[in-house]
């Protein structure tokens, strides 16, 4: 019999995947719990998680509710939670806005959730010690950080801010061998981004700046975080990895 390889296995390693009720996170999720690993989904959406748990390979998942708005809600998280090989922080929202329209609440609301969230659910899985040496976090960032696009100003600070964060906590989780990196997607094809003020028209015309002529897939994306979570990027920390059909390379030229 053969010698079964593949250091991207997560078999015996229990990830985090924060905002999993949808999207990236579902994906991720789903992605993880296929090459072996127990995934915690969380979220606010209790029906949306548990229909996320059901769509998971084998079992052991776990679905917490919490909302990360809420430090209260977040230090419940990391005290429910198992101790964890993996973090992927996920959970964002965004928010287009002109800069002479910006209010206090826009930016409150969206560095709370981009930002200010993942920086305390990590603070608080490393005080009840649920984070495992050898662990792997991953953050969740955006092209937005990268390239300036009128009108998504707050959205993308908040971005560049979580980039740096992960750069932090690169430098001073080494010593307890732990890893932190961030990803960087461009658009992602969604159910959402269809029926909306954007017409098919304007979408089409959008992705035809991508070099690669069209958006990523949630899928996509999981198996850049899934590498990232692996054994197979145990040298790799503080990176900022960007994963955009080639966009931000279109832009620069």
């Amino acid at each position: 019999m053969g010698v079964t390889y593949n250091p991207f296995s997560l078999e015996g390693k229990t990830i985090l995947v924060t905002g999993a009720s949808s999207g990236i996170g579902r994906s991720t999720a789903i992605e993880c719990s296929k090459l072996g690993a127990t995934v915690v989904v969380t979220g606010r959406n209790k029906a949306r998680l548990q229909e996320t748990i059901s769509m998971l390979f084998g079992t052991g998942h776990v679905s917490l509710i919490a909302d990360l708005n809420v430090e209260d809600d977040i230090k419940m998280l990391a005290e429910s939670c198992p101790s964890v090989d993996g973090v992927v922080n996920n959970a964002g929202i965004g928010k287009t806005k002109p800069i002479s329209f910006y209010n206090s609440k826009d930016l409150a609301d969206v560095y709370q959730a981009n930002t200010f969230a993942p920086m305390l659910l990590i603070r608080w899985l490393l005080k009840k010690k649920k984070l495992v040496t050898g662990g792997s976090l991953v953050f969740t960032s955006s092209i937005s950080s990268k390239i300036p696009y009128p009108g998504n100003g707050i959205y993308g600070s908040s971005k560049a801010a979580l980039e740096l964060y992960t750069k932090y906590c690169a430098q001073e989780l080494a010593p307890k061998g732990i890893r932190a990196n961030s990803i960087h997607p461009g658009m992602i094809e969604t159910k959402l981004i269809h029926g909306g003020a954007i017409s098919e028209d304007d979408l089409k015309a959008d992705q035809a700046r991508y070099p690669l002529g069209r958006y990523g897939k949630a899928e996509e994306v999981a198996w850049l975080i899934v590498y990232l979570l692996s054994d197979a990027s145990k040298w790799t920390t503080g990176t900022s990895v960007i994963i955009d059909g080639g966009l931000s390379i279109s832009i620069s030229r």
